[in-house]
């Protein structure tokens, strides 16, 4: 008998399973069955010749979180904080200084500490593509990580050239046959929009589209860019195929055109509202049916994990109603509830990135990309609502196993490979580039910034 050919099955069984998706409902009491990288079944009481059994019975099971925005690359500066109100993020800073080997640790130890908060899929803008060398750097380090990814192409900030690395891009892509990363996606990052240079933005989406690649883009990032979202649907950029970053500066005529085009939109609440963005336009993206993913995007200014972005969000939209409130206004929308603010950090986010139909919820024939959450410690006990638990009360502590493509990634809360290793390389990759841009960094126990 081949026993290649043999299928692995892994039965997640006796959780409260919040598969979030549009053909199978939530279940006080279930069980999931994996064959191999996909969901095959859900429901009570399966049984499963031959599978691993994996006791979810004080448990929560539910997707993988999506995160839709990350810049990996800058991990080395975790919780750094501003520099100065004329330089908030390091980037163009420490950037120049970077080496591929370090882009390498940086990125790693970035999707590491993204699989420990119970992220499966990590849309990674990797403006740090100075030369080829860095983008083999950086897929190999998303290849070590073992989750799902979407590697985004894009140039330094600080570069000569004014838009996508037209080379690059295509050396990756045709390289990519060569060497199979079957958890991996590749998209392209241009130049965000604000100013719009309107001849190097329609040479970035031809060569886009003519690749097949999908566009992440930030705009609505300056006071002058509303209008420009609108400008780009006129033009005919605007489309499914196009992620829209940020968005915090944005109007009616942009929010028409984003609804109308099918553009994704992904929010990052906690750094945009850190590093001086404003706060994220969640009320006026609800206003015109638009369902945003939420992403991380710098951990210099924000926190790692989407727990965090998730109780930033409802929280700014609640404010933004009980301040129309008590300032007597009339016919004021609905608060947010926990179950739209869980679907925009899970399937929302997958379609926003272009992955809808591939993971985001727990249905038969998606991957398996399943995050597990202790409901029996003293932080969320006891249990009223599950999903209100997750968003208002869970955190990583709470994170017991994760599952990409049905390999488990994390176990009893403890992640499955060298961390150890990866933390070595980061510290001497951070060192290093502190030192060659004069950047001190207080470690251990000492006072911070």
């Amino acid at each position: 008998m081949d026993r290649a050919a043999v299928s692995q099955r892994t039965l997640i069984r006796g959780g409260t399973v919040l598969t979030l998706g549009t053909k199978t409902p939530n279940f006080p009491a279930a069980d999931v069955l994996i064959e191999d990288d996909k969901v095959v079944e859900v429901g009570p009481a399966l049984r499963a010749r031959d599978a691993e059994i994996v006791d979810a019975t004080e448990a929560i099971v539910m997707p993988g979180f999506v995160d839709t925005h990350r810049h990996a690359w800058k991990s080395l500066f975790r919780n750094f904080g501003i520099l100065s109100s004329e330089e908030p993020d390091s980037a163009a800073r420490h950037g120049v200084h970077y080496r591929a080997e370090d882009a390498y640790a940086a990125t790693l130890i970035g999707l590491l500490g993204a699989i420990e908060a119970g992220i499966t899929t990590v849309a990674d803008w990797s403006d740090i593509q100075i030369d080829e060398s860095y983008t083999e750097a950086v897929l190999q380090a998303h290849a070590d990580a073992g989750l799902r990814t979407i590697f985004v192409h894009a140039s330094p900030a600080w570069a000569e050239t004014g838009g996508a690395d037209a080379t690059s891009i295509r050396h990756m892509v045709e390289s990519g046959s060569s060497t199979p990363r079957p958890l991996t996606t590749y998209a392209v990052g241009p130049r965000k929009l604000d100013p719009p240079n309107r001849e190097q933005e329609e040479i970035d989406w031809a060569l886009a589209r003519e690749l097949g690649l999908r566009i992440h883009v930030h705009a609505g990032t300056e006071k002058s860019a509303t209008g420009t979202v609108a400008a780009m649907f006129g033009n005919g950029m605007l489309g499914r195929d196009v992620t829209l970053i940020h968005c915090s500066n944005i109007d009616d005529d942009d929010l028409s055109a984003i609804a109308s085009s099918g553009a994704g939109v992904s929010l990052a609440p906690a750094a945009e509202m850190a590093g001086g963005l404003g706060s994220p336009p969640i009320q006026q993206l609800i206003d015109h049916a638009i369902r945003p993913g939420l992403g991380v995007d710098n951990e210099q200014l924000a926190p790692g994990d989407i727990f965090a972005q998730m109780r930033a969000l409802i929280s700014v939209q609640h404010a933004t109603l009980f301040d129309l409130k008590l300032a007597g206004k009339a016919g004021i929308p609905n608060l947010m509830s926990t179950r739209d603010v869980l679907r925009h950090a899970t399937i929302d986010g997958a379609r926003a990135v272009g992955l809808g139909d591939v993971t985001g919820s727990l249905e038969p024939g998606k991957q398996a990309d399943v995050l597990i959450l202790r409901t029996d410690r003293p932080n969320i006990y006891p249990i009223n609502d599950p999903i209100g638990a997750v968003v208002w009360g869970m955190d990583t502590s709470n994170i017991d196993s994760v599952f990409v493509a049905g390999r488990a990634v994390v176990r009893n809360g403890i992640l499955e490979g060298d961390s150890a290793g990866a933390q070595g390389l980061a510290t001497s990759a951070r060192d290093r580039v502190a030192s060659a841009a004069g950047t001190e960094v207080t470690t251990g126990t000492g006072a911070g910034r």
